[in-house]
């Protein structure tokens, strides 16, 4: 890894690293710009000749970025206890297909690859703060145990059985980005949407399909999982019959074909899917408006194939 502070391009390369690092971590752009943040303040912080000391920059930037990480997933479960309804990572757009002006954006800097899909990062959730940091250190981003123990501050062979258990609860979730049938069952979900078919919803439904939403208490949405395809395909139908003027397109959602409504060029709404055998059995929802600030922006762009 390159030294921190030895000229604005390599510094700009260092960051973008350990963005993508604190987000899978947390799951949360805004958390991780100010994890990173904190790592850099600590680095400058020190003594000149203290960094001089340091052989290996980005790696202490790394390690410290991973124990303000540690810290915050550490506080996150009792936040998030009091959070109004179910809590879901934020949603990243491709900005690629998405203009939301001048200026950098941490959202620029991630990565979109398999480990940032809604599904993986929801399975993430579920793992104990320290699996989930040796689990994507190691992983997702190839770091040795020796670093990671550092991170924990356990042996590496502690750390080692923390991402074999971490391992086990991710079976299954790193699944391809834009698998086959995965952007033409989001646009038959939308084509449905939009004329309220509810059979036909039900058809591209999993009959043992879960919704979940993400409302943050600042916008309406459903306060627990929706179970089963026909009462997600009413709930949907419902929402379709109050959202006159709604606006849907099938946009890249965590490197995954997602929707996104909106109105009067403002996005209200963000959802992504998991699809298996050609029909939808997870849907996340999210709706907190603190959570699509990186989707403000007109949202012209190219739409990955859509047909409008």
């Amino acid at each position: 890894m390159g030294a921190a502070g030895t000229g604005t391009e390599g510094e700009a390369g260092e960051r973008r690293q350990l963005i993508n690092v604190a987000y899978r971590l947390l799951g949360s752009l805004a958390e991780a710009e100010d994890a990173v943040q904190e790592a850099y303040a600590r680095w400058y912080a020190l003594p000149r000749r203290r960094r001089e000391e340091i052989a290996s920059p980005g790696a202490w930037l790394t390690t410290v970025t991973g124990r303000v990480c540690l810290d915050v997933l550490g506080s996150a479960r009792a936040r998030r206890e009091r959070y109004a309804g179910a809590w879901l990572p934020e949603p990243l757009p491709d900005r690629a297909e998405w203009d939301h002006g001048h200026g950098a954006d941490p959202a620029d800097r991630i990565v979109l690859d398999e480990s940032v899909t809604m599904a993986f990062l929801v399975v993430l959730e579920s793992m104990t703060p320290a699996e989930r940091v040796a689990f994507v250190l190691h992983d997702v981003f190839r770091y040795p145990f020796a670093e990671i123990s550092g991170v924990l501050g356990r042996t590496p062979g502690a750390c080692k059985q923390l991402a074999a258990s971490a391992r086990r609860r991710a079976e299954g979730a790193r699944t391809p980005v834009a698998a086959d049938g995965h952007t033409d069952a989001v646009r038959r979900v939308k084509a449905a949407w939009e004329t309220k078919d509810i059979a036909a919803l039900v058809d591209l439904l999993d009959p043992a399909a879960v919704m979940t939403a993400d409302g943050g208490g600042m916008a309406g949405s459903a306060p627990h999982p929706v179970e089963g395809g026909a009462r997600i395909a009413r709930y949907m139908a419902a929402v379709a019959d109050r959202a006159p003027g709604l606006e849907l397109l099938v946009r890249s959602v965590n490197g995954v074909p997602g929707l996104v409504a909106r109105r009067g060029g403002v996005v209200l709404t963000v959802a992504s899917f998991e699809v298996a055998h050609g029909r939808v059995t997870r849907i996340w929802v999210v709706r907190n408006p603190e959570k699509l600030r990186p989707w403000a922006g007109d949202g012209q762009g190219p739409r990955s194939g859509e047909k409008p």
